[in-house]
């Protein structure tokens, strides 16, 4: 391999990373709301939540890939390259993230939100200063996890023309006619990646235990 092959997994590298960051911070927010929903029980939505997120998680990332850019032209709707690729590891982020926020306020513990209800706290102060920050905490490993499956799905990106690791690895290994090196830095890399979500985890897990402790 050539310093140029190693610049183009990098590039792809950074693409992956950048696609999937944001697809997180979209997806993780848009889950919690539509969890937040899903809990509350609203009347007309909670069903029709309930099944756009049965429709997400069913469908495999490649061909909810292609559906969103190659469909929505028809609707009027064309949309990049990126914009698309981002958009449907979001969507699938969303619907993932939704079940995991969902199962975390089911168990919520009831007798706190009584006693905050018997003080008077209001309704949105009642999710800022006790749902949410509890919920996180029980929520992390899960979402880390999901963040992890995202990070493994985001080859998906490739079937639209996005330059990605995978695809960079691909493109190597097909010039050179050793697919193998290519590879192997490939999956060095998505092991940084990873390796690097799950540390940031047990770091936060642990400045939370310190801050109880103290």
């Amino acid at each position: 391999m050539t310093t140029v092959d190693y610049l183009a997994l990098l590039a792809g590298a950074g693409n992956t990373i950048a696609i999937s960051a944001i697809a997180i911070v979209l997806g993780s927010p848009l889950g919690l709301m539509l969890a937040l929903i899903r809990w509350a029980k609203v009347p007309g939505l909670d069903g029709l939540v309930a099944i756009l997120v049965s429709l997400l998680r069913a469908t495999p990332s490649v061909t909810l890939m292609l559906l969103v850019y190659f469909a929505l032209p028809v609707l009027g709707i064309e949309l990049p390259r990126v914009v698309a690729a981002v958009s449907t590891l979001a969507l699938g982020s969303m619907a993932y993230n939704c079940e995991i926020w969902r199962g975390a306020l089911l168990t919520f513990p009831k007798d706190q939100l009584d006693a905050a209800k018997a003080f008077g706290m209001r309704r949105n102060l009642r999710l800022q200063h006790i749902i949410l920050p509890q919920l996180v905490r029980s929520a992390l490993p899960a979402l880390v996890n999901e963040m992890t499956l995202l990070i493994k799905v985001s080859p998906a990106i490739a079937v639209i023309g996005v330059a990605d690791v995978t695809r960079a690895a691909v493109r190597i290994g097909a010039s050179t006619y050793q697919p193998l090196p290519p590879f192997t830095v490939a999956l060095l890399i998505y092991l940084a990646i990873i390796g690097a979500l799950v540390l940031a985890q047990r770091l936060f897990e642990n400045r939370q235990l310190a801050g109880n402790a103290a």
